[in-house]
Parts: C-alpha cells; structure tokens; sequence
C-alpha cells in the first residue's frame, strides 16, 4: 500500500533498542537473543538460520519467544553450467507454521519459495519448480500428521442434544433439539425428549449452545495455512477466487483424502490480460481466442464460475461472458480497467467483487484501477456520494433487476481506510492476544491500510468507510443479494465480516442465512449443504452462546463438523501456536 518503511535496531551493552512502524522498544537483559526484524526480506532469515545453527539449532527471540531450525533436505543442483547444493531449513518459531529457505553449501541464502512468489539467486530461477517441489513435499508431510492427528472419525453415530438450532432457512432459533448423524449425513432433527441414543454414539452435549451450518466464505485464496485456519473458525466451504490451477488441484486433493485439514473448495478460474499490471496467477487472454480457451479449459476441469481480473481487455468481457454462461458457469470479478460497474454488468456478469468497484462507478474519471489508485479514490471520494441520488438509486435497480451478487469484502475496506500502523488491527482484535508474539508484530505493522499523511485525510477516510457500510445496508433493503467473502487468510476474518454487516444494520440471523444457506443457494449447492436439515451433509458448528442475538458469539466455536468427522478448534489453534 506504499506505506513509508523504515527500521532500526542498536544495542549497546546488553540493552537492547529497536523502532518501526509498529514498535518503539527498549529492553535491557538482551544478551544471546535475536531481533527479527519486519522489513528485512528473505536474507535476513538467513542470517537468523544462521545465528541458531551456530547456538545449537535454537536462538532466544526478541522481544519473546523461540526459534528451531532444522535441516531438512540437500537437493543438487544445476543450472547455467553451474552446480551447487541446495539445503532446505526449517524455521519454527516465527508464526502459526514453520518458515523455510534453502541455503548453499556455506549457509549463505539461496532461495525461498512461497505461494504466488520466489526469490532465488541470480542465474538459478529455473530451479525454482525442482525447490518448490521438494519443500511442498516437506509441508505436505507436516499436514499429513496434523490432520491424522486432530481430525476425529467416530466409531459410530453422532447424537447432539438438547442444543438450540439455527434453522438458516428461516433464520430462527429452535430451541432444545436433537441432532443425529450416521456417517457422513444428518439422519435425524427431533424436539429434545431425552431420548436414548443409538448403541455406541458418541453424546455431547448442546445446552446453552447453538448448533449451525458450518460457514461459507465466498472469497478466498486458498493456501495449506488459512485452509487450516478456516477450518478452526467454523468456516466449512470456500469458494476459491484466484490460484494456480495445479496448486490448487492439489490442496482440494489433500482435503478431501483426509492429509489436509480444510474446508470443502469450490472452485473460480481467474483470468487477467497481459502486461505490467497483470495479477500473480498466470492465466491470461489478450485476444478473443485466448479468452475462449480459458473459459474452456476452467470449464473441463469441473470449475464453476470464471473472476475477471483488473487488466482484461473490456471489448473482451462479453467474450467470456457468453462462452462461460454457455458453458454452465457464472460470471464475476473486479470491474476490468477502463469500464465501470454498470458496463460490466449490461456484458453479462453476475456478481461483483469488492465494494470499492461499486463506488467507483460513480467515479468514472478514474480510469486506472490497476494501481493503488482503486483504494485511495474511494477513501478519498466516497464520503461525498450521496446515496439517494438518482444515479445510485438507478445503478441499485439495475442490481436487483439483473439479480447481481455483491460480495462485498467489508473487512478488507475496514483495514484499508480505518487501520492505523502501530495498532492492532480491528480485523484482529478479539484474538490477538491469543496469537504469536511474531503474529501480533506484523499486524501491528499495518501492511493492508492506506498511509494517512494528515488528520483530514485519516477523517475523509473514516468517513468514506461509513458510507461504505450505509451502501451494503441499502443494498440489502433494496433486496440486491449480499454474500459473505473475506478475502483474507486467517478464517477469523470470516466473524469479523460478520459484525461488520450487523453493524450496517442488518439483523444477525440474517447475516447468519447469508453466511450459510444463502452462500450455498448462490453456488447452486443448497440441495447438500447450507442448512442442518435432514439428508444434508453434516456440516455444523457447535457455538458457545447465541450469534443470534449476539454476532461475536460466532467467535465461540466447540466443535466443528465436517463430512460427519469431528475436529475441535482448541486442538487446532494449540497446533499453530495460538492459545
């Protein structure tokens, strides 16, 4: 977000002193410990590695905490007449899972290789597959036993009882029931009498606790760590909005062989145009033919819905809008640059991404949005656009009239305009204490919001977010259909999301439909899933409170159901190092 970046650290004795974006910090007794600095890049993970290794493979941390390095694998390798061996190390310590890098033979930084990005020395990039390789292989192995070890398979029938159920069909409560599951299916919902549960199933007991669907997050990027994390925030299904297709191919593999822990994936294939400001998945059109073939390919691979991205050719929108709808899938994304959301929606799309395009089709002057530009014009902007214009007012009918998904994203405009660097995130709040030291310093760090030079700026801001959540409730009361998507990676931001639109003034077992059945009903998946209803897979959460009168209960979660399998979100937090 081009926020100033600038760190120091010094010690003098045994006292050690460090500033940042998010810290100010003396502290004496320093000795033998390690500053991990939050702007260094991959090479100062060497020089970590390196310091622990030479410690005996352990380092104290400032200001807490520990590392352990390990190593893993050497693989040879070769590229440009050059040979050299490459060692994976393991960094534990540092967040939720480990941190890898490779180093040569002299512990000097080699490459890492996370996600939609690498680095690695120059005159080896083509190596970067073979590393990217072996180190998944490490990861998945890791997953492996975190999911033998924490996913819970009864031995016979699952009888909840006495639990208050949330029928997300009507959005009500319905007070002391009993639910049964035999295998991976609900196979029974019956006012609570004390019946005697079958032989051999497993009882527990719902009292004061509320049983729900599991929830859907619409917007996702899906990787091992925040599949993981969704899991433990009671979140059961996502829909996928951007990935490599064959990462992603294989992360849904896992969970659904039981050597991952995560939700249940639905799939978005992304397309982008070429050039300087194209996203980081590589699949990309620039001509008629080349759209066509991308629709097609995400089409033969069982995908369901086509995201456009921000640098696809507006002439080219009609193009994979009429070979996707022909193909069975659905349409959304970020309004293209060079177009606005009215134009996109008259070429076919279904749904839009992001509340940001929405106010930027009232700011047709702003035609670069590939750049941070489609942040700061909003903030900036959007406290000024009057809501009951005729121009809103017309845009809004023809939401309704063409029955356009918002997915809004609210959580991801809190932070942008509202977040300040040196302060927890509200995102984060109610779980921060509970995470890693290390966590809590990069959320500190502010990465996600916009920098504020000025007070007036930081109102204009504060202010343009408010309006933001005055539009969601407008679209809602004008019966426009809202989906919850966080685009976040932690599966908490999901309860987050949720507050946020209760705080725009829709009710809360409202926003629990949309969370659950709606989210289905919208992914045409409602006959399976969306509602604890008898057929359906058991897909449920066990909450500790009511969400329907208070949402942040939501945050509450026991027991999380999928497939019929049980998993517990303390024993999953335990594992990655939140309390």
């Amino acid at each position: 977000m081009k926020n100033p970046v600038e760190e120091h650290f010094s010690l003098d004795g045994t006292n050690a002193s460090w500033k940042n974006q998010a810290e100010d910090t003396h502290l004496s007794n320093a000795s033998g410990k390690a500053y991990v600095d939050l702007d260094g890049g991959p090479e100062s993970l060497a020089l970590l590695t390196r310091a622990a290794l030479k410690n005996g493979g352990e380092i104290d941390l400032l200001p807490s905490g520990q590392v352990a390095v390990r190593n893993v694998k050497s693989v040879p390798i070769e590229a440009n007449g050059a040979k050299l061996t490459a060692t994976l190390y393991e960094v534990s310590g540092l967040g939720y899972e480990p941190a890898y890098l490779w180093l040569d033979e002299d512990q000097q930084f080699f490459a890492t290789t996370y996600g939609w990005s690498s680095t690695a020395r120059q005159g080896f990039e083509s190596v970067v597959p073979t590393l990217h390789k072996a180190q998944q292989q490490v990861e998945n192995a890791r997953a492996a036993e975190l999911a033998r070890a924490l996913t819970h398979a009864p031995t016979g029938d699952v009888v909840i009882k006495n639990v208050n159920l949330f029928d997300s069909e009507k959005a009500k409560i319905l007070p002391r029931q009993r639910v049964a599951v035999h295998g991976d299916r609900i196979v029974s919902i019956a006012p609570e009498t004390g019946q005697t549960a079958p032989a051999n199933a497993e009882v527990i007991d719902g009292s004061g606790k509320t049983l729900l669907p599991g929830l859907w997050d619409l917007h996702a990027q899906l990787f091992p760590l925040n599949a993981f994390m969704d899991v433990a925030a009671g979140v059961t299904t996502v829909r996928d909005m951007g990935n490599s297709i064959e990462d992603l191919t294989t992360l849904r593999q896992h969970i659904e062989d039981g050597t991952q822990i995560g939700p249940r994936v639905v799939r978005a294939g992304f397309i982008d145009g070429p050039g300087a400001f194209e996203g980081p998945i590589k699949v990309l059109a620039a001509t008629p033919q080349e759209a066509l073939a991308r629709v097609d390919r995400y089409a033969d691979l069982g995908y369901v819905q086509i995201k456009i991205y921000s640098s696809v050719k507006p002439e080219l929108v009609p193009i994979i809008v009429n070979e996707a709808h022909k193909r069975g899938l659905r349409v959304s994304g970020h309004v293209p640059a060079g177009m606005v959301a009215e134009q996109f929606i008259r070429d076919g799309a279904d749904e839009i991404q992001h509340m940001n395009f929405v106010f930027l089709n009232f700011m047709p002057d702003i035609k670069e949005t590939r750049t941070p530009e489609r942040f700061i014009a909003p903030g900036k902007r959007g406290a000024d656009l009057d809501l009951n214009s005729p121009q809103v007012n017309n845009f809004i009918a023809l939401l309704k009239e063409r029955h356009i998904v918002i997915d809004a994203t609210m959580g991801v405009w809190e932070s942008t305009y509202t977040d300040r660097q040196g302060q927890v995130a509200r995102i984060d709040q109610p779980i921060f204490d509970r995470l890693p030291v290390q966590a809590q310093r990069g959320i500190k760090a502010g990465g996600g919001s916009l920098p504020v030079p000025d007070d007036a700026t930081d109102k204009q801001y504060r202010a343009s977010y408010a309006k933001m959540e005055a539009m969601l409730k407008k679209l809602y009361d004008s019966g426009v259909q809202l989906v919850s998507g966080t685009d976040a990676g932690n599966g908490y931001a999901l309860h987050r999301e949720l507050e946020i639109y209760t705080h725009a003034g829709i009710s809360a077992s409202e926003v629990l439909r949309m969370a659950t059945l709606e989210g289905a009903r919208v992914m045409h998946m409602d006959k399976d899933f969306g509602s604890v209803t008898t057929g359906k897979y058991a897909d449920m959460i066990l909450v500790n409170g009511d969400p329907t009168t208070q949402i942040s209960d939501i945050r509450r979660i026991d027991l999380v159901m999928k497939n019929g399998k049980l998993l517990r979100p303390a024993e999953l937090y335990h594992a990655i190092g939140v309390q």
